[in-house]
């Protein structure tokens, strides 16, 4: 009876209380990681709970890690979950695709069919004329949902392979003309927290 129960000891001290307190540490930080994309992006009313649970986990699990100093299974778990809610957390935020960001095109030739073509697809945009390193170029500068880049960036590639664009993160956009997409998954839930409004 002695034995069963020292074994048991040993199966939750070395394996089962590492296992819970790598879980913890998974779910926290990465929970950290997309707290700070919430924050950054204008969120400010997902972030503050983010934080609120995020902490909440920490604590529970840097008790655990204070309870069992004599127990280096638990250092490396604590350890590994951290390492390992890094990976999970950029995993989430990029599959998230929160925000809205800017994105500059300039060519050396002319714009219009590029324009047209982001303007049937609802996009707004602007143009204006430019001076570059091998003379006049057009600017064309529009703002879309981080969701939408993709689409852009292929409108882009067919009017001109070798345009050069930048893409730039915007805290906050005020009015505006923005296509209407069906959101998905998490984008339902959250569609009434974007910073930014579409414009009548």
């Amino acid at each position: 009876m002695g034995e069963e129960l020292l074994l048991s000891v040993d199966v939750y001290g070395w394996f089962v209380l590492p296992l819970l307190i790598f879980l913890a540490r998974v779910v926290d930080v990465s929970m950290g990681t997309v707290r700070i994309v919430f924050v950054s992006r204008g969120f400010k009313f997902l972030a503050p709970v983010m934080g609120f649970f995020e902490v909440l986990i920490w604590i529970l699990a840097i008790s655990q890690i204070m309870q069992n100093l004599n127990n280096p299974a638990c250092y490396v778990a604590y350890a590994g979950g951290f390492a390992m809610g890094n990976f999970v957390g950029m995993w989430i935020a990029e599959k998230l695709t929160l925000g809205v960001v800017l994105v500059r095109i300039v060519l050396k030739k002319d714009a219009t069919e590029l324009v047209e073509n982001l303007k049937n697809e609802d996009y707004g945009v602007t143009c204006i004329e430019g001076h570059g390193t091998v003379g006049q170029v057009k600017v064309i500068f529009t703002i879309v949902p981080r969701r939408e880049v993709k689409r852009v960036t292929e409108l882009i590639n067919i009017f001109n392979p070798q345009a050069f664009y930048s893409i730039e993160e915007v805290n906050s956009v005020e009015k505006g003309v923005f296509p209407i997409r069906q959101a998905g998954g998490l984008g339902n839930i959250i569609k009434h927290l974007r910073p930014f409004r579409k414009g009548k």
